[in-house]
């Protein structure tokens, strides 16, 4: 996003002779907040964006012209990620494909192949590395906790081929078995159920309120008023109450596994 709303709160800040820190006693919001804003990495919600402009004496100028959170995913995705790799505990709805974070190479790179119009070569492969970044986040033993809410569908879609998916369930499985990850998968004869239009992530933070990630065809969307947050951290465990227990989650994701590999 443009940085012209971070570039002048600066501006205002400074010209009141504020440090980030005192602005974020004055507003109610943490320094880290404040400074994300003024890089540009983060859009302020509406109640904070009014306090901004109590504590800077703004009128309403924050608030009003807040920047359009609406945009292409390759737009919003670079703040996702970033937001991402400073998360403390990270809770991952999908439906149709298995979250970037636990994706295998022949995974990713399958799932990088179906996007329209084609990528070519090189760019593929500039993708399918920045994936595997990512997924080096688990790398650590305890930071970020991450948890996974697969609708079982997602299983059963072949991406690649059958020996790519067997893989796949397969690494979910050892990741879950060794405590990394916890992963629960919403039974097809559910039904419907919230937070299955889209997919869904909710990011924790040491030193600064959480955030909500959704992302459909060609849009994404950073949320962080808290009561939009709190919405769906609310539909999040709603749905989640209704999934298969760990336990269970396991032993389908390895019967699933080994039917790939026969098949195979």
């Amino acid at each position: 996003m443009s940085n012209i709303y971070g570039d002048w709160l600066k501006q205002q800040r400074e010209a009141a002779d504020l440090t980030q820190q005192r602005l974020a006693d004055m507003a109610i919001m943490t320094r880290s907040h404040i400074a994300h804003i003024e890089a540009g990495r983060r859009v302020p919600s509406k109640e904070d964006a009014r306090r901004l402009d109590r504590a800077l004496n703004t009128g309403n100028v924050l608030s009003s012209f807040l920047p359009e959170e609406e945009a292409a995913v390759a737009d919003y995705f670079e703040a996702a990620r970033l937001l991402e790799s400073q998360a403390v505990a990270i809770r991952e709805s999908a439906v149709t494909f298995v979250p970037g974070l636990l994706q295998t190479r022949p995974y990713a790179r399958a799932v990088l192949g179906t996007t329209y119009p084609p990528l070519t070569g090189e760019e593929c492969d500039r993708r399918l590395v920045t994936r595997l970044e990512r997924a080096k986040a688990l790398d650590d033993p305890v930071t970020p906790v991450f948890w996974a809410l697969l609708d079982e569908a997602l299983l059963h879609r072949v991406v690649g081929d059958r020996q790519v998916m067997a893989g796949q369930l397969a690494h979910m499985a050892e990741l879950a078995e060794a405590g990394r990850i916890r992963v629960h998968v919403m039974p097809r004869d559910r039904g419907a159920y919230p937070v299955m239009q889209s997919m869904l992530s909710l990011m924790w933070f040491e030193d600064q309120p959480p955030v909500a990630y959704s992302e459909g065809i060609h849009v994404a969307k950073i949320h962080d008023s808290p009561a939009v947050v709190e919405r769906l951290q609310g539909a999040y465990y709603h749905a989640l109450s209704d999934a298969l227990s760990l336990r269970e989650t396991l032993a389908l994701l390895k019967s699933t596994a080994k039917d790939y590999e026969h098949d195979a």
